[in-house]
């Protein structure tokens, strides 16, 4: 197999996908955020959520439910904030993983990937590490969201977990 890349290219490329999978991985999983509710440990992520309340009917009270998954709708993810940082970090993560598929494909084909290609390839990649730098940097500001609150005691606020209440004089 002829390959259009030098070492520093074979290297570049899998760096990428390598990077692009931790990404990746990261975005997808709900551990962004601990907490706990009703003695139960809780977690967030940009658009997951494991352990939720629930009312339950027989018992008349609420109960925790100790899975994982998605909120049901987009609008049901608790801040505006979230929902930003859930599109702007999916495009990143979707974006260095363009290229580093280019890239370990440009490892098998040969001409696939020239000196301008592997120019603008680097280019995505690095609007794609932005995007998903500012999605890291958006997403304490949903921390104010009545669910957080839930969760951290209602002591958290934008970018402060442990906010204590000011006493009105």
């Amino acid at each position: 197999m002829a390959s259009s890349l030098t070492c520093t290219g074979v290297i570049w490329a899998l760096l990428s996908f390598l990077c692009a999978a931790t990404s990746c991985v990261g975005f997808f999983m709900p551990y962004w955020l601990w907490g706990s509710q009703l003695g139960k440990p809780v977690s967030f992520g940009t658009f997951r959520r494991c352990s939720y309340p629930v009312h339950d009917e027989s018992r008349q009270m609420m109960v925790m439910v100790e899975e994982c998954g998605r909120y049901a709708s987009f609008q049901g993810i608790p801040s505006a904030e979230w929902r930003i940082c859930t599109i702007v970090t999916g495009l990143g993560c979707g974006l260095l993983l363009l290229v580093a598929l280019t890239a370990l494909m440009g490892c098998c084909v040969s001409e696939l990937i020239s000196r301008t290609v592997g120019r603008v390839a680097g280019g995505i990649q690095f609007l794609g590490g932005l995007l998903i730098g500012a999605g890291c940097a958006l997403y304490p500001l949903g921390w104010d969201s009545e669910e957080v609150r839930q969760t951290c005691g209602y002591v958290s606020g934008q970018f402060d977990l442990e906010k204590s209440e000011q006493p009105l004089t």
